[in-house]
């Protein structure tokens, strides 16, 4: 009997993990979340969710060919290694040795922006661009860049880090030690926390993002932030000249409110070249297990398969 061949995909955040079985085809026939605990032994904790997607997969009488797992932090791309991941708690950790050791089966790792890169490059707002930044603007900030269809990835992994550039001299300290770094602004946690320090009010990012055009605190906050994120994509675009900047992660939630100045701080900041178009993320949240999938499938042989992808068909299946 002729099986299916499928991949395991998993994409490991600092709150939660994302998870799917998805077939050569590109149809997601499981879609999983599950709690990430830092607390507990995180890596048993994704061996123990492959396990599970593989038996769902061996259920519907499909061929896991491998398996892709996308994380946060530095990582040595011929390795495997994760070289740090402060909401992991990891350092040092061979994740893809010990994965593949625990499951059995040919385990794929990667950077978790950078895969979602790869994924709006395959099926999102950056489908056929060869050279684009993707920022994704959540909890921090972090980058994919782009160039001549290939992700720049670093001496040590470490490239794409623009929530850590320092936009603003002397300013605010940052967790990484460093002063003025662009998340510190422009950032879910950043704009929080300056919202309170400057209003008494402790809100998260989105509730503070609402009470924009009617709170003076809200509003001086954000536009700060916003300045910010121009001047970063200033210095990406000068830095990378990409056709196309997508940006990502909860921020875009905010709609006009992010675009309209962040495209006309981005122009303005460019004195003698025109600004390159700034697009929202077209995958979401979804981008990192799907990225992840691809991953597994290039690495497995099957690179020609994604060429068949749709974004309605991976993105067509209920997501818990």
């Amino acid at each position: 009997m002729t099986t299916t061949p499928a991949v395991l995909a998993i994409d490991v955040g600092g709150t939660s993990m994302k998870g799917a079985v998805v077939t050569r085809d590109g149809r997601p026939v499981v879609v999983e979340r599950w709690p990430t605990d830092p607390a507990t032994d995180t890596v048993a904790a994704i061996a123990g969710h492959l396990r599970s997607l593989a038996a769902a997969a061996r259920d519907q009488h499909l061929d896991v060919v491998g398996a892709g797992v996308v994380t946060p932090g530095m990582l040595d791309e011929a390795s495997g290694t994760v070289v740090y991941a402060s909401n992991l708690d990891w350092r040092d950790v061979p994740l893809r040795a010990l994965l593949a050791e625990a499951t059995g089966l040919p385990v794929v790792t990667g950077h978790d922006v950078r895969t979602a890169g790869l994924a709006e490059q395959l099926l999102g707002a950056a489908r056929g661009v060869e050279d684009f930044v993707l920022v994704t603007i959540g909890t921090g900030v972090a980058a994919a860049l782009v160039t001549d269809g290939r992700p720049v990835t670093g001496d040590g992994g470490a490239a794409g880090e623009l929530g850590h550039i320092p936009m603003v001299p002397g300013g605010e300290a940052c967790t990484c030690g460093q002063s003025g770094c662009l998340e510190v602004y422009a950032s879910g946690a950043g704009l929080a926390r300056r919202y309170a320090a400057l209003s008494g009010v402790s809100l998260p990012a989105e509730d503070v993002v609402a009470r924009l055009g009617r709170d003076a605190d809200a509003d001086r906050v954000w536009a700060e932030a916003m300045q910010v994120l121009a001047q970063g994509l200033v210095t990406a675009t000068l830095l990378l000249d990409p056709t196309t900047i997508v940006l990502g992660g909860g921020f875009t939630a905010a709609g006009d409110a992010l675009l309209e100045p962040v495209r006309a701080g981005l122009a303005a900041g460019l004195a003698w070249r025109s600004a390159p178009p700034v697009r929202v993320a077209e995958l979401g949240s979804e981008a990192g297990w799907i990225g992840a999938a691809a991953l597994a499938f290039r690495s497995a042989g099957h690179a020609d398969a994604l060429g068949t992808w749709t974004p309605h068909a991976l993105l067509g299946a209920p997501i818990p």
